[in-house]
C-alpha cells in the first residue's frame, strides 16, 4: 500500500474556557486512520498526553507542490535494531517525498532488516545539489550524465519489410 503524508492536529482535551496547546505533526501513513494511531504514539512518547486524555483538531493530506521535477530528499530517521536505536541520514532521489519514504523503508528494510514499524522519521528536507553528501547520489548530479541504451533491436521501417524468419538474429549492441 503506498505511503501518504498527513498532517494531525490535536490537543488535550479542554475543561471550560480552557485554551490548551496545539500539537501538529507530519506523519507517514497509509491512510488518515493510521496517521492519527502514529499521532497518538509520538504524542505520548514526547508529552504526557493519551488518546483518552485528548482530541484530534485535524487530520488532511498533503500533496506535492510539484511532482513533475526531480529533487534530492534527506532523512533524518532512528530505528531499533536487534542490537539497541540507531540514529541516521539518509538521502534519496524522487519526484514525491513520498515515494523517497518508501525507498527508504525499502532501504532499511533490505539493508538493516528494520521493520516499518521500528522506523521513526524525525525530519525530512529537500536538499539543494551543492549539499548532496551521499556518493550514490552525487553521481546523478552532472547534467552531462549518459546512459547507454541496452539491447536495442532494429525494426523495419514499414510493414512490408517484416519477416517471420531470418537468416542472420538481430545485432542488439552498437
Amino acid at each position: 500500500m503506498a505511503i501518504r503524508q498527513f498532517e494531525v492536529v490535536g490537543r488535550k482535551k479542554v475543561e471550560k474556557g480552557d485554551n490548551s496547546r496545539l500539537f501538529r505533526m507530519k506523519i507517514f501513513a497509509t491512510n488518515g486512520v493510521v496517521a492519527r494511531s502514529r499521532f497518538w504514539y509520538y504524542l505520548s512518547l514526547l508529552k504526557k498526553i493519551k488518546r483518552a486524555n485528548g482530541e484530534i483538531i485535524s487530520v488532511r493530506e498533503l500533496f506535492e507542490k510539484n511532482p513533475n521535477t526531480i529533487k534530492n530528499f534527506g532523512m533524518w530517521i532512528r530505528y531499533d535494531s536487534r542490537s539497541g536505536t540507531h540514529n541516521m541520514y539518509k538521502e534519496y532521489r524522487d519526484t514525491t517525498l513520498n515515494g523517497a519514504v518508501e525507498k527508504m523503508y525499502s532501504d532499511l528494510a533490505s539493508r538493516h532488516r528494520a521493520r516499518k514499524s521500528s522506523v521513526q522519521i524525525v525530519r525530512t528536507a529537500v536538499v539543494p545539489a551543492k549539499d548532496v553528501k551521499r556518493a550514490n547520489i552525487q553521481q546523478f548530479l552532472n547534467n552531462a550524465i549518459k546512459f547507454r541504451l541496452m539491447h536495442r533491436i532494429p525494426r523495419p521501417e514499414s510493414k512490408e519489410f517484416r519477416k517471420t524468419f531470418k537468416a542472420q538474429k538481430p545485432c542488439s549492441f552498437f
